[in-house]
């Protein structure tokens, strides 16, 4: 058995923020597939009791240790391995302060827009996709102003913050109907350089569950 299991799927950008930082601490870990499309395995009893009272992925097992919600994980991957960890406290805040931005007005907004757009049966009311359209344009421009002329969102190393705002970027244009990296240049220049790290890898190469069964 590896070190540690990562409950997750393929689709989700939060499981993909978990997997893509073990891999790039190069972690000896294992993908635990959840079903959550079909099966929805995450809202059966025994889920909630035996894995995450939420519900939700991803989930760490590490040990005796089960975590959920991906900046913890973060959080604890990067403490207990040294690596994109901030450098000091006022370093700390501020790689705080991105990751609750990202989960809350960047990838927060666009983990509902594509789920409604390509998963959600019937798809999603286009009021609502707009309205989500438009606040993801404007948070990505946040972004955007923020990396022009940086390296990473904190300086010129990346940190936890950069692995959690990339949770929802490197899945497919289409999968979004817009392109995020050539809407925003300087967003995706910083994609661009996510993807020279050793270990980075398409969220669809790294966790199990795509293609989805048809049907």
């Amino acid at each position: 058995m590896a070190e540690y299991q990562l409950y997750c799927f393929a689709q989700s950008g939060n499981a993909y923020r978990a997997a893509l930082m073990l891999n790039l601490i190069g972690a000896d870990w294992e993908p635990i597939w959840i079903d959550f499309f079909g099966a929805m395995t995450q809202r059966t009893p025994e889920f909630r009791t035996d894995v995450n009272e939420m519900g939700e992925m991803p989930v760490l097992v590490h040990g005796k240790r089960k975590l959920s919600q991906s900046g913890v994980i973060l959080t604890y991957l990067a403490k207990r391995t040294g690596k994109f960890k901030p450098k000091d406290e006022d370093e700390e805040l501020e790689v705080l302060r991105w990751i609750i931005f990202d989960n809350q007005k960047v990838n927060g907004f666009l983990g509902p827009f594509r789920f409604l757009k390509n998963f959600a049966k019937p798809a999603g009311d286009p009021a609502v996709l707009a309205f989500l359209k438009g606040r993801i344009d404007g948070n990505l421009a946040i972004v955007n102003k923020r990396l022009t002329g940086r390296r990473y969102l904190i300086g010129d190393r990346p940190t936890i913050a950069d692995v959690s705002m990339a949770g929802y970027l490197y899945y497919p244009a289409e999968e979004f109907g817009f392109d995020i990296a050539n809407d925003h240049p300087a967003v995706g220049a910083w994609l661009g350089r996510i993807k020279t790290l050793p270990g980075w890898k398409h969220p669809y190469e790294l966790m199990p569950g795509y293609p989805l069964a048809k049907g």
